[in-house]
């Protein structure tokens, strides 16, 4: 019996091996390119689960393949950017799954805020940007301070804040120019620390696993900085966040499976920023697995599965706190490698490196998580040592960068060549 995974997150996939394995399934995972996951594919053993290179984007070649898979029990797709094409795959085979239509709705962020408002769980509605009149009619709906961006963007990508009248102007004119997933809308600005609420949910009740800390790089951008995991809340605080976050899922549909609620704490009480429906990106798997003492992808095997996941109601054992910090260079251009790498084991937490980026990659984007090389990840006994012990390593290692050729000009002969 085999299920199959539609790409994956950068980091989680061994665990998601594993979870199959002790579920006694078979994990196939489809991809456009396997060095994508080349970090965790050199950690398992040869044959650990089947790869098949195929155009994932391509959803008729990709069910013509699920037509031919013998014993197919279900369909794992934890990434923003094939989470419709999973909702649709899981549908024409009628897999176990969340409702298309919720998926669907998550992934209009404007949509999603508007229901929520019409529920009384946010004081702030979405206004979709149009050319005509666009200015005045946000300014007078909205108000300023306002976020503009994309209603389907991920990794912080076309995300704009304005704070008055020619920052507006500005993010107009450049979004103008930019091809974006969804439509162009805007919202408030809440301000407040962010966090992400790491939520599981069977039956229309959710289970608040923990809060993860996210401190990001000061305005006007919102690049993702520093994470650790579980925030040491209040146990009155932490039931009043899961009860709310039961009745924000609920407002939308959402019935099963992982999320990834990202929410600002303000001093009128928390205020959703955006529902991501799968298990968080980075190393927030990773970090949970460890904090939490289980390993909870079984959870998303099981969920795909169509069975009540074990996790709704289990004891955690617990384990280390953790943090991670994500390494970025100080220019653009293209990566050629980390230094300082060699110091982190003479410090304390643990501190290890995780790559995404190779050499030779092409890293022009700072302002957004798309600049990130990799990921310096450490433990303590709580959130707050953890993050102190992450941020001590990342100020250790150096993301190098030499300049990109100019436009046009010849490429660099290889070394050997």
């Amino acid at each position: 019996m085999s299920v199959v995974c539609l790409e994956s997150l950068t980091f989680g996939l061994g665990h998601l091996v594993r979870a199959a394995d002790t579920l006694g399934e078979r994990l196939v995972l489809l991809t456009r390119d396997p060095a994508y996951y080349a970090h965790e594919l050199e950690r398992l053993q040869p044959g650990a689960l089947d790869i098949v290179e195929i155009d994932t984007f391509d959803v008729e070649q990709v069910a013509d393949l699920l037509h031919r898979s013998p014993g197919l029990r279900g369909l794992v797709s934890s990434t923003d950017t094939w989470t419709l094409a999973g909702a649709e795959l899981s549908e024409r085979f009628g897999l176990p799954g969340l409702d298309p239509a919720v998926l669907r709705l998550t992934r209009d962020k404007a949509v999603v805020r508007n229901r929520l408002h019409d529920a009384g769980l946010t004081r702030g509605r979405a206004m979709d940007v149009t050319e005509h009149g666009a200015k005045e009619v946000l300014i007078k709906e909205v108000g300023l301070p306002a976020i503009v961006k994309d209603t389907a963007g991920t990794g912080s990508q076309n995300v704009w804040l304005v704070r008055d009248e020619p920052e507006l102007v500005a993010a107009l004119n450049q979004a103008t120019g930019r091809e974006l997933r969804g439509r162009l809308f805007a919202e408030p600005y809440f301000t407040g620390p962010v966090y992400s609420a790491e939520t599981l949910t069977w039956a229309g009740r959710t289970r608040l696993l923990g809060v993860s800390s996210r401190l990001m790089s000061p305005e006007p951008y919102f690049r993702e900085e520093i994470t650790a995991f579980p925030v040491a809340f209040a146990e009155a605080r932490r039931a009043l966040l899961e009860r709310w976050l039961d009745e924000v899922l609920a407002a939308i549909g959402y019935t099963d499976r992982f999320a990834h609620v990202e929410f600002v704490l303000t001093t009128s009480g928390p205020e959703i920023v955006e529902i991501n429906p799968r298990i968080g990106g980075a190393l927030v798997g990773e970090g949970m697995c460890r904090a939490l003492g289980v390993n909870v992808y079984e959870a998303m095997i099981e969920t795909a599965l169509g069975r009540r996941p074990r996790l709704m109601d289990a004891d955690l054992p617990g384990g280390p706190a953790v943090a991670f910090v994500l390494g970025y260079p100080a220019a653009p251009g293209v990566f050629t490698g980390v230094a300082g790498l060699d110091r982190l084991a003479d410090m304390p937490g643990s501190p290890t490196w995780y790559p995404v980026r190779s050499v030779g990659d092409a890293i022009e984007h700072l302002a957004d998580s798309r600049g990130y090389a990799g990921i310096v990840y450490a433990e303590a006994e709580t959130a707050e040592l953890a993050t102190h012990h992450a941020v001590a390593a990342a100020n250790a290692v150096r993301v190098l960068t030499e300049p990109l050729p100019p436009a046009g000009a010849p490429e660099r002969e290889a070394p050997g060549g």
